[in-house]
């Protein structure tokens, strides 16, 4: 299992994004790999008998020379992803951004293991969670900063408001692999912010680092992974409760079973035998309907702009 990313400058996207495939299907590898003209960002697995070939194809690949493989997980038993997907996008990470004087670039300085644990217990620092908030719920650093919201674009729009009030101390960021705080560093240079820095490779270095090095580790919980393992314990805390009962401590995601809900959500054991896998009883009501009114509610309820809002509710009933 590994992760990668460069903010870089691709051109001939098409003929880049059909080298690749070709080229990565013929090698066993398996996952996400998104392409856009700012650069390349993926999350993979790769057989162990494959993996020098594969080094040498994005080594000596421009324009992605010189990239930084974060390995999560190596001789895996068990696949966490079951086909290749290399598609183009505009942006690797969507944020919202349409200031044409933005450089990607021009990021904060990264930071290393030992300078983040002395960070998380410095006043004068703020260690920011640059990841959607169903991430931060089961697992974060110590004394972080997290924000309620579901989606990178949201966190970029709010993200200099929110930490205006540190606009003159040290700014740290993190997020699972790098890319978006690597992004959101180079936002808050644009916009005033002169001491910022970032964890490189993200809690998945950060967590490689400690335990190669014997450092404190001060990531408490579980880090949320993109791919069929949903996340990795980090530690035995359990940071968060069932959103169906409000009371169990419990961290482990489940999709509704209602498909066109498909609400990621916390659901304890006893929770699950009560609900049969659904967000609510309103989900569950809605799978013993008739296929014709459930297509009705489908093309009233579930694609409106609101749809977000209509699952929170749902978790509530």
């Amino acid at each position: 299992m590994l992760s990668f990313y460069k903010y870089t400058k691709v051109e001939h996207i098409k003929t880049t994004r059909d080298y690749l495939y070709d080229t990565f299907l013929n090698l066993g590898v398996l996952g996400r790999i998104y392409i856009a003209s700012e650069g390349i960002n993926a999350q993979i697995s790769i057989p162990k008998k494959n993996y020098a070939k594969f080094q040498k194809v994005m080594l000596n690949k421009d324009p992605f020379k010189n990239i930084d493989f974060n390995i999560t997980e190596d001789g895996a038993q068990t696949q966490s992803f079951v086909k290749l997907i290399v598609r183009i996008k505009d942006k690797i990470v969507a944020d919202g951004i349409e200031d044409s004087t933005f450089n990607v670039k021009n990021t904060g300085d990264y930071i290393n293991a030992k300078e983040i644990n002395k960070a998380i217990e410095d006043d004068n620092t703020v260690v920011v969670d640059v990841r959607n908030a169903y991430e931060s719920e089961i697992g974060r650093f110590k004394n972080a900063h997290t924000m309620k919201v579901d989606t990178f674009r949201q966190q970029i729009k709010k993200l200099c408001s929110d930490l205006s009030p540190y606009k003159n101390k040290k700014v740290v960021l993190y997020c699972t692999g790098g890319i978006r705080c690597e992004k959101a560093s180079a936002w808050l240079r644009h916009n005033g912010f002169l001491n910022v820095k970032h964890i490189k490779q993200g809690i998945i270095g950060y967590i490689r680092e400690v335990k190669e090095k014997g450092l404190p580790n001060k990531f408490i919980g579980k880090n949320f992974v993109f791919d069929d393992r949903r996340a990795e314990s980090v530690t035995d805390d359990i940071l968060s409760n069932c959103h169906i009962c409000k009371n169990t401590k419990c961290d482990d995601y489940t999709d509704c079973k209602n498909q066109f809900c498909d609400t990621m959500f916390i659901c304890c054991s006893s929770c699950a035998i009560r609900k049969k896998g659904f967000c609510s009883y309103r989900c569950l009501f809605f799978s013993k309907l008739p296929k014709n009114i459930k297509k009705m509610l489908v093309k009233n309820t579930y694609k409106k702009k609101d749809a977000l809002a209509y699952k929170r509710k749902a978790l509530t009933q």
